[in-house]
């Protein structure tokens, strides 16, 4: 076990924290909740159908379509969704969703963070989070985040869920936060913006949005770490650094690793765990006001316990300063 992952699960169990899990019934998620349970890590709650899921001592189970709380999560969906013209007919059956549901317990701080994207999309996860708990700050785009423990190493991969396409703006979110979490969680950030090009290698007009952000950021976050356009073995690779930017400030050392769009990070962080064996943890999702992490579709059950530990933490930790 990395040592990021094992500090992570014992900070957990310090104060553990209420998660909920809208897929309760996946068989990956009902091996996780034993383990979490068993260690400590957080106090589960499992929606789905009773009939299917085995119990577990100490675990929660809520049927949505039978629990007393959907009369009142509705009426309140209602409010927080009037501007868009949701009616209560329609708040009810968007609570037979497990994940609006599971939102909603978040929402109403019967559960501390949500879980969820074991059987589900990213898009399906994420979408009742968006409208219910929203961003931190109007316009803020929210974005995802995995940690790569490598055996050697650890990097931040962003955004490799969300934004198919970030504008200089949207990159200068992603990155802030980015940097926000590894601050969260003990690491000191050195961040790459990357590209197919090393400080005006190339000329074309994509580039001209991640040299656009890193003013930015830089504007914002004056004492961040921070250098772009690089490519990636510029960004981690000390010797290449030298030869293609030895005056740049991350001299192949960088720990975060912001890619121009989803396409490049998605394929990215599956070749490193695939190839490079390492462990991914995420998508952490950055940018909302409260913790709902999402999931790969192909994840294992220790992948579970390790985003559910994030997730507790989060819940726990003050924000940093940015």
């Amino acid at each position: 076990m990395h040592s990021l992952i094992r500090k992570i699960r014992n900070q957990a169990k310090k104060s553990p924290k209420h998660i909920v899990f809208p897929e309760g019934e996946d068989e990956r998620v009902h091996k996780a909740a034993k383990v979490i349970t068993k260690e400590g890590i957080a106090k589960i709650t499992l929606l789905g159908n009773p009939k299917k899921i085995k119990p577990i001592k100490g675990v929660e189970i809520i049927d949505p379509k039978t629990s007393t709380l959907k009369d009142s999560f509705a009426k309140e969906l209602v409010k927080l969704r009037k501007s868009k013209g949701l009616k209560l007919p329609q708040a009810k059956e968007l609570l037979k969703d497990m994940n609006y549901f599971g939102t909603m317990m978040v929402e109403m701080d019967l559960a501390d963070g949500m879980v969820t994207g074991t059987t589900n999309s990213t898009a399906d996860s994420i979408r009742p989070a968006l409208q219910i708990i929203k961003t931190k700050e109007k316009f803020h785009k929210v974005s995802g985040v995995f940690i790569m423990a490598l055996e050697k190493r650890l990097l931040l991969f962003a955004d490799a869920a969300i934004t198919v396409e970030p504008d200089a703006h949207t990159l200068t979110d992603i990155t802030i936060d980015t940097a926000e979490t590894a601050k969260r969680f003990g690491i000191k950030p050195k961040v790459a913006l990357l590209s197919f090009s090393t400080k005006g290698s190339a000329k074309h007009p994509k580039l001209d949005k991640i040299r656009e952000a890193l003013n930015m950021i830089k504007y914002k976050c004056p004492r961040l770490v921070i250098d772009g356009e690089l490519q990636v073995d510029a960004a981690l690779v000390p010797e290449v650094a030298k030869k293609k930017c030895p005056k740049s400030p991350i001299k192949g050392d960088a720990n975060i690793l912001i890619f121009p769009d989803l396409e490049s990070a998605n394929i990215a962080y599956k070749l490193v765990e695939r190839l490079a064996k390492a462990k991914a943890i995420g998508p952490l999702l950055q940018g909302l006001n409260k913790p709902v992490n999402d999931l790969s579709r192909g994840c294992n059950y220790n992948d579970i316990v390790n985003v559910t530990a994030f997730t507790s933490c989060e819940a726990t930790l003050p924000k940093s300063g940015k």
